[in-house]
């Protein structure tokens, strides 16, 4: 069993405690789908994959976490591996639902860029630590 640096016992716990967040999250889409709270096609539209895409992202970044600690990384790398899945579980929900708030909107604002940009973080991440692990094991020759 792999046990927690400090640092990831953080990253982990803030991850957890983002998720009830998320679920406040999931009453506001089941509440906008049932038309108790009225929004746009559009704005539907961008809550639900905000809603998703948080709980999906959330879920890898605990994941990520765990992976981080079991790779060994050392420095900036470890850094990044550790927190920038969790990151891009805010960035990009972060986008769906700001670029989409207020009444009657029919078109994203600017603030649709945290989606692009919590995917270039989420992607950087995934290299970062996937790239780390292939490269351990290939290192290692175990199996």
């Amino acid at each position: 069993m792999t046990t927690l640096s400090r640092p990831a016992r953080l990253a982990a716990g803030i991850s957890l405690l983002a998720a009830i967040g998320i679920e406040t999250g999931g009453h506001y889409v089941l509440e906008v789908s049932r038309g108790d709270i009225p929004r746009t096609p559009l704005q539907l539209l961008y809550a639900r994959a905000g809603h998703g895409h948080a709980g999906a992202l959330v879920t890898l970044g605990l994941a990520g976490i765990v992976l981080t600690e079991a790779a060994g990384l050392r420095g900036l790398p470890v850094h990044f591996g550790r927190w920038a899945i969790p990151a891009s579980s805010v960035l990009m929900p972060a986008g769906f639902f700001l670029s989409t708030a207020g009444k009657d909107v029919n078109e994203p604002n600017g603030l649709k860029v945290l989606i692009t940009a919590g995917g270039v973080v989420l992607g950087a991440g995934l290299l970062t630590l996937g790239g780390s692990l292939v490269a351990q094991g290939l290192r290692n020759g175990e199996g």
